[in-house]
């Protein structure tokens, strides 16, 4: 019978809330399960699993009877480091635990080995995957080979006798069979890795109708995964149906489940900022302009990304405009300098972001995202000459007309907000 590795890793695009990064945890996976089949054993991940009842079932099976797992706790997946414990006292050896360069080892766990491998965000280098496959194979084999305890409730408690695994598995599997005849819920042909697949080709496409109910089922299958509930809420709203505001409204609703008003993630302060920046633009109703910088200011001050910082410093000018005609003017001030102040760290940000991609393979529109941030933020601080330089380099550029169109509308928007500018009264 073949040997199986079970890797322990959560699925999709992640954030590390200790630093803001975001890392693509399928491109890690690709390299996980690539070096784990060369060493000769069949490889799954939890959404790879093909079930009809209860999920966790399956996992806890799984963490038993795998001849290694592998405990991926990149970005401090809590359901990771759970199911690695969950391991630990199931099996004395054969476990290992990787981590991205960036991961801060908490003190508890500082006494076991962490595999380590370098993640770029959406990809892993070439150079460094083939390096760390090297020594991912080399490390299976070798703990296969001594079956050497690794977990450290066995190395402290080394009287404790190990669960004779044979038995609890075939009396799991059993209980399992039994569970899944009594349960209604129907099979699926496909997991939930193969629906997201689907459903991120079909956002690449635009084609939002499509995603909506894809992400819908696979949030049947993992119901509390941050990335897919993000998704949904993306898919909702740029799907526009019934209406733009209902859509905005379902998605807001879907969004809620994540915290919003609390959350330290990125990501989903950027939905929710995106979210309610459309809902001021549909009902110019205030509540929803404060809510939306709000979001975005504090997506910005935690990740120190272009995307929120760049949209906070728009929608602060916004907001000093409707304050200056409220005569609301200290306020209105202070609010303009504030959006300048942005949009000069939005810049040094930027400029490092195109440093470090140089003569690697940034894709071309995210290349241009950045250089059309720094073409916004240049007029928004009024440097002409920067703003000739980047406008020169994004029209340049190879890409889809409606992107160089967005980026000249929302300019124009700006434009008309600068000539409205409370400075003016300072200056006279």
């Amino acid at each position: 019978m073949e040997k199986t590795c079970f890797v322990i890793q959560g699925f999709g695009e992640k954030t590390d809330f200790t630093n803001g990064r975001k890392l693509n945890l399928d491109a890690s996976y690709a390299v996980i399960k690539e070096a784990v089949q060369d060493a000769g054993l069949e490889c799954i991940r939890a959404d790879e699993i093909q079930h009809s009842g209860i999920i966790d079932t399956s996992i806890y099976q799984r963490l038993l009877d795998a001849d290694i797992v592998i405990a991926d706790l990149s970005t401090y997946n809590v359901n990771a480091a759970y199911e690695l414990g969950v391991r630990y006292a199931l099996r004395p050896y054969a476990t290992i635990v990787l981590a991205e360069t960036e991961f801060k080892y908490p003190f508890d766990i500082s006494h076991i080995v962490i595999r380590t491998y370098k993640h770029l965000g959406e990809d892993i280098g070439r150079q460094e995957a083939n390096r760390f496959i090297k020594e991912l194979k080399a490390a299976i084999t070798e703990i296969i080979a001594t079956q050497k305890t690794d977990s450290p409730v066995y190395t402290f408690l080394p009287d404790l006798a190990p669960l004779n695994v044979f038995s609890v598995v075939n009396s799991s599997t059993e209980i399992t069979n039994t569970a899944n005849t009594s349960l209604s819920n129907t099979s699926t042909d496909q997991n939930a890795k193969q629906l997201l697949d689907l459903a991120r080709q079909a956002m690449l496409q635009d084609n939002f109708g499509t995603a909506k109910p894809l992400f819908e089922a696979i949030l049947q299958m993992r119901p509390n995964d941050e990335y897919v509930i993000q998704q949904l809420a993306l898919a909702t709203y740029k799907h526009k149906q019934p209406d733009p505001k209902a859509a905005l409204l379902a998605a807001h609703k879907i969004l809620q489940t994540l915290n919003p008003e609390t959350t330290n993630d990125p990501e989903t302060l950027g939905l929710w900022g995106a979210i309610h920046k459309k809902l001021w633009e549909l009902e110019h109703d205030r509540k929803f302009l404060d809510e939306a910088i709000s979001a975005y200011e504090r997506g910005f001050y935690l990740k120190q990304d272009y995307y929120n910082g760049i949209n906070v410093a728009y929608l602060l000018n916004e907001r000093a405009a409707l304050e200056e005609q409220t005569k609301m003017r200290a306020e209105a001030i202070a609010d303009f300098i504030q959006a300048q102040r942005i949009r000069r760290e939005v810049m040094k940000y930027c400029k490092n972001l195109l440093e470090r991609a140089n003569g690697t393979q940034t894709e071309e529109e995210d290349r241009y995202w950045i250089i059309a941030t720094l073409w916004e933020a240049a007029v928004g601080i009024e440097d002409a000459e920067a703003e000739k330089q980047w406008s020169e380099r994004a029209a340049s550029m190879k890409i889809a007309n409606w992107m160089l169109d967005s980026t000249r509308e929302q300019i124009a928007k700006l434009k008309k907000l600068l000539i409205a500018s409370p400075l003016k009264y300072l200056e006279s």
